[in-house]
C-alpha cells in the first residue's frame, strides 16, 4: 500500500540551509521509490481551523519505504540540516490499495 509523509513547514530559520537541502533530497526521496506530490503552493481550508504555511506531501511504495529513507545514511544529514534550519510538523500515514 502506498505511504505518504506529510510535512508542514511552519517557520524557515536558516534560508542557505534549506537551500543546501533543496539541492540535495531529491535522489534521496527518489532513491527509496519516493516522489514529490506537492511542494507549497495554494490551497483552501474546507473545514476545521488547520491552516498549513508551507504543506509537502511525498509518496512512496509503502510505510518501510519511507522509513527506510527517513532512517537512511543517505538522508539523515539532510534531515538534521533541514531541522535546523525550520520548525514544522511531520507525520507518515499509510494509504488505501
Amino acid at each position: 500500500m502506498p505511504a505518504y509523509v506529510i510535512v508542514d513547514i511552519l517557520q524557515t530559520t536558516d534560508e542557505k540551509k534549506m537551500e543546501q537541502y533543496r539541492a540535495a533530497v531529491t535522489p534521496t526521496v527518489q532513491k527509496h521509490g519516493g516522489r514529490y506530490i506537492c511542494v507549497g503552493g495554494p490551497f483552501e481550508v474546507k473545514e476545521g481551523s488547520w491552516k498549513p504555511t508551507f504543506p509537502v506531501i511525498l509518496e512512496f511504495p509503502d510505510l518501510a519505504a519511507a522509513n527506510r529513507w527517513y532512517d537512511s545514511p543517505e538522508y539523515t544529514p539532510l534531515k538534521a540540516l533541514r531541522m535546523a534550519a525550520t520548525r514544522g510538523n511531520m507525520v507518515f500515514l499509510q494509504g488505501l490499495k
